[in-house]
C-alpha cells in the first residue's frame, strides 16, 4: 500500500469531527438515553417479543419494568432459537443472520448472542470510530494512520441460516474498506481456527511492515509479540516496529499483563487504551490519559438499567435507569439493544467513578469467575468437572478453590487447591478428566487450552483435611452463610490456604 504524506492528516481530521457528537452526548446523557429507549420500544412493537410483552402499552420506563421482566440468557434463548432457525421479526424487526459466540451457560457450551446490522454499524463500528477520535484528540501528534494495525480475531462458522463466530471475527469480516487498508493480517488468516498456525502467519505478514498499533486480547497478543521476538532475534518489539504507539485492549483484566508489555515495548511514548466491547455491545471507552475509568457510551442503540449487587443477590426488583445511579455502588448492568436483547443481564458488575459525565470501571462478574486469560471459567463449569472426575475415579472432594498462575515466559495455567475426603487412586487421571470436562462445556476455555498456547495443563495442590475449615475459623467465618471462594482472579486466597496447608 502506498503511503501518501497527507493521508494521516486527512483521516485524523475526519475522525476528530466525531468529538463534536461525543461532547453532545456527555452534555445531555439522559436525553440521549430517553431517545434510545423510545426508539427501541417503538421500532420493535410488532416483533414477536414486542407483542408477547405488550410493547404497545409502554409509554415510559416504569411501564417497561412492569411489562418486561429482566432476564438471563436461558430465559431469552427460546426467542434466539427461533431467530437462528431463520424466522424473521422475532426479537428485532430486521433479519438477524449474525450471532456472536461467547462462553456458555449451565445449559450449553456456548451462548449465541444475536447481532443485527444495526448493532454492527450503530454500536460496534461507531464505537471503533469514537475510540480513534478520542485517542487522536488526546494525542495530537499521533502518526497512527501512517502505518498498519494488527487486529487479532477469532474464528467463525457459516451455517445455512446464520453465521456464528467470535465477535472479533464477525467485525473483521464486515469492516468498512478504509479499515481493511490499515490492518493486518488478511481476512483468511485472521479468522483461522488453528491459533498456532495463525500466530505464525500473522508474524510472517507483519515483520517488514510499519506497525503503529495493536488490538486484541492481552493473552493472545503477548503470544504474538513473543513469537515476533523469537523469529527476529530482536531484544524488544521496538527494534522490529519502531513506530508502534498504541495497544487497544479489553475483555479481561489488564493488570497481570502490564509488566510483560512494558518489558517487551520499553517506551514511555507507548499508549494503552482500554475499551469495554462485549458480545452484547460496545459499552465504554477510556477517554482520559491519566485515568483508567471509561466513558459510558449512551447513543449506540443500547438502553441501560442498573441494579445494585446487594439487591440482585437478595432477588430485589429495585432496577433503576441512568439518572438515578450513585457513585461508588457496585451495579449489575441490564441492557436493551437494537439486536433485540430486552432487559438482558450481561453478568458484569460495574461502579460509577463519575456521573458528570458518566464514567465507569469494571469490578467483576455477578457470578464467581476467572477470566485472566479470556477463558471465562464459571463455578458451574468447575462444579460439573469436579462431579465428573469424582464419579469416574470414585473419589470424594470436601472443598476446592482455583486461582490463575500468571504468564511469564510460557503459558499461564489454573491452580486447583483440592481437599479430598477420599483420594483418587490416579491423581493424573482425575485432573485430566477435570480439564477435558471443562473444555467440553466451555468454548472459551477450550480455545485457550488449544495446544497449551495460552493455558497449560491445570496444576494441583492437594490440601490436607481441615485446612479450609481452619481458614474459616481463623477469619471468624464459621457458619452457614460463609462459603469458600471457589474462583478468584487474584492469588491472595489460594496462597493463604497453601500457607495453612504447609
Amino acid at each position: 500500500m502506498i503511503n501518501f504524506p497527507f493521508k494521516n492528516s486527512i483521516l485524523s481530521s475526519l475522525i476528530k469531527q466525531r468529538m463534536t457528537n461525543l461532547n453532545k452526548m456527555k452534555e445531555n446523557p439522559i436525553y440521549f438515553q430517553e431517545k434510545v429507549f423510545s426508539f427501541l420500544i417503538k421500532y420493535a412493537r410488532n416483533t414477536k417479543f414486542g407483542i408477547d410483552h405488550s410493547f404497545e402499552k409502554i409509554k415510559n420506563y416504569n411501564d417497561y419494568k412492569e411489562l418486561v421482566p429482566s432476564r438471563k440468557y436461558e430465559e431469552i434463548f427460546p426467542y434466539i432459537e427461533e431467530t437462528r432457525r431463520g424466522k424473521n421479526n422475532i426479537l428485532w424487526p430486521k433479519k438477524i443472520k449474525l450471532f456472536s459466540k461467547s462462553s456458555g451457560t449451565t445449559n450449553a457450551k456456548s451462548k449465541y448472542i444475536p447481532l443485527s446490522y444495526d448493532t454492527l454499524y450503530e454500536c460496534h463500528f461507531k464505537g471503533g470510530k469514537d475510540m480513534l477520535a478520542i485517542y487522536l484528540n488526546n494525542n495530537s501528534n499521533s502518526k497512527i494512520f501512517n502505518g498498519k494495525g494488527i487486529i487479532l480475531g477469532g474464528s467463525k462458522e457459516i451455517n445455512s441460516n446464520y453465521i456464528d463466530g467470535d465477535l472479533s471475527a464477525i467485525l473483521l469480516d464486515n469492516f468498512p474498506f478504509w479499515v481493511n487498508t490499515h490492518r493486518l493480517p488478511d481476512i483468511r488468516t485472521a479468522t483461522m481456527k488453528d491459533w498456532k498456525e495463525k500466530l505464525e502467519k500473522i508474524t510472517n505478514q507483519s515483520l517488514n511492515k510499519n506497525i503503529t498499533n495493536l488490538s486484541g486480547v492481552p493473552s493472545w497478543m503477548l503470544l504474538l509479540l513473543k513469537n515476533v521476538l523469537k523469529k527476529t532475534k530482536a531484544n524488544n518489539i521496538l527494534e522490529v516496529w519502531p513506530n508502534l504507539e498504541l495497544y487497544i485492549h479489553g475483555g479481561i483484566n489488564f493488570s497481570p499483563y502490564k509488566n510483560h508489555f512494558s518489558s517487551l515495548i520499553p517506551s514511555k511514548k507507548m499508549n494503552y487504551l482500554e475499551t469495554y466491547n462485549a458480545s452484547e455491545g460496545f459499552f465504554g471507552i477510556q477517554d482520559q490519559i491519566d485515568s483508567n475509568d471509561m466513558l459510558l457510551m449512551l447513543d449506540y442503540g443500547i438502553f441501560y438499567e442498573f441494579i445494585s449487587k446487594n439487591d440482585l443477590e437478595n432477588n430485589s426488583q429495585n432496577y433503576i435507569s441512568l439518572k438515578d445511579v450513585k457513585l461508588n455502588v457496585d451495579y449489575a448492568i441490564i441492557i436493551s439493544t437494537n439486536s433485540g436483547l430486552w432487559r438482558y443481564n450481561i453478568g458484569d458488575i460495574i461502579c460509577f467513578t463519575s456521573i458528570n459525565p458518566f464514567r465507569i470501571i469494571i469490578k467483576g462478574r455477578t457470578k464467581s469467575c476467572i477470566n485472566t486469560f479470556g477463558e471465562e471459567l464459571m463455578v458451574h463449569n468447575t462444579d460439573e468437572a469436579i462431579y465428573e472426575a469424582c464419579k469416574v475415579t470414585k473419589s470424594k472432594v470436601t472443598d476446592y478453590t482455583i486461582a490463575p498462575i500468571y504468564m511469564n515466559n510460557k503459558s499461564g495455567a489454573h491452580e486447583w487447591a483440592i481437599e479430598f475426603e477420599k483420594m483418587p487412586e490416579d491423581i493424573y487421571l482425575f485432573m485430566k478428566i477435570l480439564d477435558k470436562k471443562i473444555s467440553s462445556i466451555n468454548s472459551d476455555y477450550e480455545a485457550k487450552r488449544s495446544k497449551n498456547l495460552i493455558l497449560d495443563d491445570p496444576k494441583l495442590t492437594i490440601v490436607k483435611n481441615g485446612v479450609f475449615y481452619n481458614w474459616l475459623k481463623q477469619k471468624n467465618k464459621l457458619g452457614g452463610q460463609n462459603k469458600i471462594q471457589r474462583l478468584n482472579e487474584k492469588r491472595d486466597f489460594i496462597e493463604e490456604i497453601k500457607k495453612i496447608n504447609s
